[in-house]
């Protein structure tokens, strides 16, 4: 008994603590991180993340490069599942710092470098890729000015090549800023804090909590030509001289075979006033912020004024066809009938099962899945629980939703396939097309990928220790779930048809104008809701920037669903005005088809806006990618558009007086 009490004891001790810390700070606390106040001196150590770049989007390990490694070895840290799936490797280094200790360190001089190192230096310094350090779960952040204007970007490059020289350059010495906050203590004392998670809070004195926080992490690259027979005299962590970083090319260190390389670095500790729960501003700040803030709301005015108008009018018109046709007797009923057309005329066929019905059901269930992760995950994220600090989190975290919603998926499939068919025969067939269907769909298109990635040797590859995590995954929570949500939409009873269906189908009238024509063009709509958002996702996918607007983000999709779900109605009214009673899959697709639009965006983005990427890998992934995107934003608005259909068509039928 005495474990359960020192377990709630603890947890109580954490809540208390956290609720004291967000209400004597003024900055906005990110939970996934916590924070570690270090004493004078107290050794700190930074870790290196993947190189990476804007060009091929191919991430490779830091070793990959002649770099210095640590004494005691290359140690890979833990690594969540996002972190995997999205390449990152994140090991320990060289670079060791001590708590406000102003020093400038040697760290070692590479061997005559050869021709294989030669060319993958030059190759990953025109390709722009990026040294990514991580200090006390801070990236590092480098400023540049272009333009007259300051820019901020995570990280530093491998090297450079100047516009008048055809030689290349590499970054071998290191000025690092670290902005520090003196901390002093409440009485509490969080024992085994860092970036692994929190360990138990005790009662202390003042003086040992006090310390130093870190927050803020900046580096500025220099590329310095050393004298190696002076430098190899030299041992890692020896006390070298402060130098400036040199503007001219003979001073820099050029990458030629034979050269050997010395790296050294300086570290600076500065106060600042920044307090630890603000210290992500810095990285949150997003380019544009101000277009960004009025380009949305501008959307969400005309969206939403547009949405009304259609609403209204549609409104009008149905109420309008009803009051009349109900305030007629049978005989009035049946003679009108025979006189006019309209939606009236398709009611022996408006109910008849579609063609394909299972894959109908099997892409709504998966719908269901998809929606419901979405929206669980941007609301957690709005609120603040999956946050850059805690990388990785936000994959992971869709991953595992996406997998216990398999009973939805199951239960909704199944339900929808025992109401069109009548029967619960076949039930079992429809759940398990429903766990493989969306899952099988982004699999082969990974593992074609991920062939792609092996042969580039990239560490954005999926190990195949990862490829059976995930398919055990799969098999073992997804999909058993999804058979308990189908056998649970078993014994749910059926929606019930207000109508009676015909045995022979009433012939539909030739059109002027395709129906699919109507059922593309209606995709627009939705669209124009979700690209202004969708330029600052890509942007924060492939072009390294921080997204942490989720409050808009979640506007946005609530906006989303109510336009697919007016759209998809009013598309729906018109064909059975016409007397087109197969309206299932228009349905489906009226809403649905905003994946094209989306897709052939993310085409327009790669073209004009990722300009910088180079060679066909790059271009293959990009579109594999917005591929898997674009399916999942098809089955999520189409299913959202068709059981609005559903239910508005089942209402209609079941308002009008019929024999």
């Amino acid at each position: 008994m005495a474990s359960p009490l020192i377990s709630t004891r603890r947890y109580w001790a954490v809540f208390i603590y956290v609720v004291l810390v967000s209400h004597a700070s003024n900055g906005f606390y990110l939970p996934g991180s916590y924070m570690h106040t270090y004493s004078p001196n107290e050794e700190i150590l930074v870790k290196v993340n993947s190189l990476t770049s804007i060009e091929t989007e191919l991430p490779f390990s830091y070793y990959s490069l002649p770099y210095c490694k640590p004494p005691g070895g290359v140690k890979k840290s833990a690594e969540n599942l996002g972190e995997l799936l999205m390449g990152d490797q994140i090991d320990n280094s060289p670079y060791r710092f001590r708590m406000n200790v102003n020093e400038s360190i040697y760290l070692c001089t590479t061997p005559p470098l050869n021709e294989h190192e030669v060319k993958l230096l030059k190759q990953r310094t025109r390709d722009l890729y990026q040294v990514n350090m991580i200090l006390d779960n801070l990236p590092a952040l480098r400023y540049a000015n272009q333009n007259g204007l300051k820019i901020q970007w995570t990280g530093f490059p491998v090297g450079y090549s100047p516009q008048n020289s055809n030689d290349d350059y590499i970054i071998n010495h290191l000025k690092f800023r670290v902005l520090i906050h003196e901390y002093e203590g409440a009485g509490i004392q969080i024992i085994g804090t860092g970036e692994e998670g929190m360990g138990v809070i005790s009662e202390t004195d003042k003086s040992k909590t006090s310390g130093f926080e870190i927050v803020g992490f900046e580096v500025v690259p220099c590329s310095v030509k050393y004298e190696p027979e002076k430098m190899t005299k030299l041992h890692m962590y020896d006390n070298t001289s402060s130098i400036s970083c040199p503007l001219e090319l003979d001073r820099s260190q050029i990458i030629r075979e034979q050269e050997r390389v010395s790296f050294t670095y300086e570290v600076e500790f500065v106060k600042s006033d920044t307090r630890w729960p603000s210290r992500w501003d810095a990285y949150l700040k997003m380019d544009g912020a101000r277009v960004h803030w009025f380009s949305i709301l501008n959307s969400l005015m005309v969206i939403f004024f547009l949405a009304g108008i259609v609403f209204v009018i549609f409104l009008r018109t149905v109420r309008r066809d009803l009051t009349k046709y109900e305030e007629l007797d049978k005989e009035a009923q049946a003679q009108m009938n025979e006189e006019l057309s309209g939606w009236k005329l398709v009611v022996g066929d408006v109910f008849r099962e579609p063609n394909h019905s299972k894959l109908l059901c099997v892409m709504i269930g998966d719908g269901v899945q998809i929606t419901g992760m979405a929206v669980v995950t941007i609301v957690f994220a709005a609120f603040g629980f999956m946050s850059p600090a805690s990388r990785g989190m936000l994959l992971t975290g869709m991953i595992l939703l996406y997998l216990f919603l398999g009973i939805a998926a199951g239960y909704v499939s199944v339900r929808a396939w025992r109401t069109i068919k009548g029967t619960s025969e076949g039930w079992r067939s429809v759940a398990w097309s429903t766990a493989c269907f969306f899952p099988g769909i982004v699999f082969v298109i990974l593992t074609v990928l991920n062939f792609i990635l092996w042969g580039s040797k990239s560490t954005g590859a999926l190990p195949i220790s990862l490829y059976f995590i995930l398919i055990s995954l799969w098999f073992c929570i997804s999909v058993p779930l999804t058979l308990v949500g189908g056998y649970l939409g078993t014994r749910a009873e059926p929606i019930q048809y207000p109508v009676r269906t015909n045995q022979i189908p009433r012939e539909i009238p030739a059109r002027k104008y395709p129906s699919w024509l109507l059922v593309l063009g209606a995709g627009t709509l939705p669209f124009g809701t979700l690209f202004i958002e969708l330029f600052f996702i890509l942007s924060s996918i492939w072009l390294g920037r921080f997204y942490y607007v989720f409050g808009f983000l979640l506007i946005v999709l609530l906006l989303l669903v109510t336009v697919c779900a007016e759209v998809s109605v009013v598309l729906t009214y018109m064909h059975l005005c016409v007397e087109d009673w197969m309206w299932w899959w228009k349905a489906f697709y009226a809403s649905g088809s905003v994946s094209l639009y989306v897709f052939l965006y993310s085409i327009n983005y790669l073209v004009f806006d990722l300009q910088s990427l180079s060679g066909p890998v790059s271009a293959i992934l990009y579109l594999g990618y917005s591929l898997i995107m674009a399916v999942a934003i098809m089955l999520s608005t189409g299913t959202i558009g068709f059981l609005t259909s559903f239910y508005f068509v089942h209402y209609l039928f079941a308002s009008v007086k019929i024999d």
